[in-house]
């Protein structure tokens, strides 16, 4: 091999080399950002095929209806506390700041936040739904699962 192509072959090389590095990097930072998508059903029975129960400490998004009759809040504070639920479960959520004008009880939210033990997620930030024209995709499939199965958990029971 020639002088000529031996230094393409390398410089070749190092850029490959080097852009597996950078990506790699690049998914090492933000795996810590990384947030699934779950209702409070699949944080009770897992989700998917092979039924991925997430466990304590992992970051992750609820979305749910608000129970009726669920939200406390904490004269004090900022503080509040509620349920979500949805046809087959309930988590509870707990939650310190200001929440959207349009949050209110049978209202769909998504909290994000870290599951803590005993189904409890302490969000870091609670969304509001404000209108029916754009669900996210995720979202919409969940509620309209939840929605077409018979009987809607208004109690803080499973059926």
């Amino acid at each position: 091999m020639n002088l000529r192509r031996r230094k393409r072959l390398i410089t070749v090389l190092a850029i490959i080399i080097g852009l597996s590095i950078a990506t790699g990097l690049v998914m090492y930072a933000l795996r810590s950002n990384i947030d699934l998508f779950y209702t409070p059903s699949e944080i009770i029975n897992g989700k998917g095929e092979e039924h991925h129960i997430p466990e304590p400490g992992e970051r992750l998004r609820v979305g749910g209806m608000v129970m009726p009759g669920s939200v406390k809040r904490d004269p004090n504070t900022l503080a509040v506390s509620f349920k979500l639920y949805d046809a087959n479960g309930v988590v509870s959520v707990s939650y310190v700041g200001i929440l959207p004008d349009l949050f209110r009880e049978g209202q769909g939210v998504v909290a994000q936040g870290v599951l803590a033990p005993g189904h409890l997620i302490n969000a870091e930030q609670v969304l509001a739904k404000h209108d029916e024209k754009y669900t996210p995709p995720e979202i919409e499939d969940a509620m309209k699962k939840n929605h077409q199965q018979a009987g809607v958990v208004t109690s803080g029971k499973q059926p």
